[in-house]
């Protein structure tokens, strides 16, 4: 009895002891072991935009820190170094792009064709538009520019099977008398009028039948003038990038900043060159086919500037007269049985003084 005591008390006392190992081994070995692991990894990224071909260099590197578990094979950690700096890059870096294997080589790739064809991202195209000072805000908007574009149609009314535009042209229907037809009997009697029609030089613009309200008489009403256009307008695009403001440079080997030749007079003196009138604009294919038929259709475009930071998209309502009569509440005037007498005669028939806004007096006749 007495040693089936002293074994238990020994098993206790193993037990106790490895739960003591066990806890101090925890406390004190894993732990700290654990907290030797790394919490983060340094990744290289382009730290400025690099250009396809270029070589790459250490003051173009930067770095980021990212889990462990995020960490990919082809990524460049700050241990490989040596492996990145010296290889060109394949394709156009943006800054802030986590560099991998798959975008650096030994070698830079020939580039074919214009070096700006380069910095157009996959998928877009890029696209001229005429412009002048107004659809450019005063000239504020350049290369690299964020920018809304704005379009202004001008629709009319036209004839669906003559494709013309409404009123047409009236042409004079005259008779010359009667024909006559056989009767079976062999007698002819006088059957259908014989009409002609007939155009005249300066045709009459098609008008309408209208009753006079006081003399119960018809009369024939013409238009006045020509049909006038109703005008629309709309925001198009959201958000583009502006490639170039002006001309691109023809010289071989030339990039987007070269600017475009200069003319010369006959002494090879510069001679001061017009303001741009084209601006080049990267877009989506669909929205290169939209911007051929708004300029083969003399639509007014306009860019509006934007914030670069702003990625937003708005949904716009058209504009026409009468959304700008209700939207601003705007009110059509009623006709009155007076008016006003216009500013700059007033004053100019008063003679007071006010040169500024009257007309030169006209000399008399010798």
């Amino acid at each position: 009895m007495r040693r089936v005591r002293t074994l238990i008390f020994v098993f206790l006392i193993i037990i106790i002891a490895a739960v003591v190992g066990y806890v101090a081994y925890n406390q004190y070995i894993a732990k700290p072991a654990a907290a030797e692991l790394p919490t983060s990894v340094e990744v290289y990224i382009a730290g400025q935009p690099i250009s396809q071909g270029q070589k790459i260099t250490a003051e173009m590197l930067g770095t980021i820190k990212i889990a462990p578990g995020d960490v990919v094979a082809v990524m460049y950690t700050i241990e490989e170094q040596p492996l990145l700096v010296g290889k060109s890059a394949k394709f156009p870096l943006a800054q802030g792009v986590v560099i991998t294997e798959a975008m650096v080589g030994d070698t830079a790739p020939p580039i074919e064709g214009p070096q700006w064809a380069s910095l157009i991202p996959p998928g877009m195209t890029a696209m001229s538009i005429p412009a002048d000072r107004l659809s450019l805000s005063g000239y504020a908007i350049n290369r690299g520019a964020h920018v809304n574009l704005n379009a202004c149609f001008l629709f009319v009314d036209v004839d669906p099977t003559f494709q013309t535009i409404l009123p047409n042209q009236t042409a004079v229907l005259m008779g010359t008398g009667f024909g006559t037809v056989k009767i079976t009997d062999g007698t002819e009697a006088s059957g259908l009028p014989i009409l002609t029609l007939g155009g005249i030089e300066f045709g009459t613009d098609q008008g309408k039948l209208e009753l006079d309200p006081s003399l119960q008489q018809p009369y024939y009403l013409i238009p006045s003038e020509g049909q006038r256009p109703r005008m629309v307008c709309q925001m198009m695009l959201q958000d583009i990038v502006v490639m170039k403001l002006g001309d691109f440079s023809l010289d071989a080997g030339a990039t987007i900043e070269t600017p475009s030749v200069a003319p010369t007079d006959a002494e090879g003196n510069p001679v001061p060159t017009a303001p741009p009138d084209i601006v080049t604009l990267i877009v989506l294919p669909q929205d290169s086919i939209t911007l051929s038929y708004l300029i083969n259709t003399d639509a007014q475009l306009s860019l509006t500037l934007r914030n670069p930071t702003d990625q937003s998209h708005q949904a716009t309502e058209a504009s026409t007269l009468q959304f700008l009569l209700s939207q601003y509440n705007i009110p059509v005037p009623a006709k009155l049985p007076y008016s006003l007498e216009p500013y700059t005669i007033s004053f100019c028939n008063l003679d007071i003084g006010v040169s500024k806004i009257c007309p030169e007096p006209t000399p008399p006749a010798q």
